[in-house]
């Protein structure tokens, strides 16, 4: 989530010893935060995510000295910075990706989206190819992209504007994806030739990506609820996985249309492959699981 949400939940011992810290979550602390975060970052906190949000939150609580679920609410909705909305969503949102994850969608990258859209622009006489990751978590998944694209141009990469925009609500994993360091089972599912390529091993058994792929990913801050998107030309490409299956259809909905106004005719939405955009929409085609193209 990338801007996404993994269940989580906490065992029973968890929450007995939640509760004994004298700082609880009732119903209504609760049902507040619920709707704080939906109207904020549309994410549905489902009754299962309780004892999630109590965990996650617990520590921050005791740490600021809020003696109850009730006082730290009152003090989101009056902080007029905002600045204790981010540190909330950093703290429920939970964010896990790997390189490579999904490869069905990278693989149909390489074959069929990124040659349409070379052969689109070349019609124009355009080089910008304009992609964007849409809660890009980590920065697995932008990184990705520009290392296929490196490894498909070649010497000819130099003659493409190819830098890839990656958006997350989180400054959180944005500050982790800017480094482009990654434990070792990240990059497990990584084709081989890209790993050598692209990746260097650290002292400490890390791994670090190469210069040359992390100055064409730009990291923004981004929040999908606003209704306005600043963009001011459209995109070939907007990869959105595994993000809107935490919200409800009303919010996937209006981000599907708002999604559509800026991808160019043609061009290629990616969601997650546990996500759909359902049957009765007509502003994509199907094209396989996960794989839409616009209209």
């Amino acid at each position: 989530m990338p801007q996404s949400f993994k269940d989580n939940q906490g065992s029973p011992q968890q929450e007995k010893n939640f509760a004994s810290t004298g700082v609880l979550l009732g119903d209504k602390e609760f049902l507040q935060l619920r709707e704080l975060v939906y109207k904020h970052f549309g994410i549905n906190l489902t009754e299962q995510k309780r004892s999630l949000v109590i965990g996650r939150l617990q520590p921050l609580l005791r740490a600021r000295g809020f003696t109850s679920f009730q006082q730290y609410y009152d003090f989101l909705v009056k902080e007029k910075s905002h600045s204790s909305l981010t540190e909330l969503i950093n703290r429920i949102s939970t964010n896990y990706s790997f390189f490579y994850r999904e490869k069905a969608h990278f693989e149909f990258f390489v074959r069929t989206a990124l040659p349409e859209a070379v052969a689109r622009l070349q019609q124009k006489s355009s080089n910008d190819i304009r992609i964007w990751c849409a809660g890009c978590s980590t920065g697995e998944e932008p990184y990705m992209l520009v290392m296929l694209m490196l490894d498909h141009f070649g010497l000819n990469y130099r003659n493409w504007d190819a830098g890839i925009l990656a958006t997350d609500i989180s400054e959180q994993v944005l500050n982790f994806a800017k480094l482009g360091i990654y434990p070792p089972g990240r990059v497990e599912e990584m084709p081989v030739n890209l790993k050598k390529k692209f990746m260097s091993s650290l002292p400490n058994g890390d791994v670090s990506v190469a210069e040359q792929v992390k100055r064409d990913v730009t990291f923004r801050r981004f929040n999908l609820m606003n209704t306005q998107f600043p963009f001011k030309k459209k995109f070939h490409m907007i990869f959105c996985r595994n993000v809107m299956i935490y919200f409800d259809k009303e919010t996937r909905d209006a981000l599907v249309r708002r999604f559509h106004q800026f991808l160019e005719p043609g061009g290629y939405l990616f969601i997650g492959h546990s996500e759909s955009l359902g049957r009765e929409q007509q502003l994509y085609k199907y094209v396989m699981p996960a794989t839409y193209q616009s209209i």
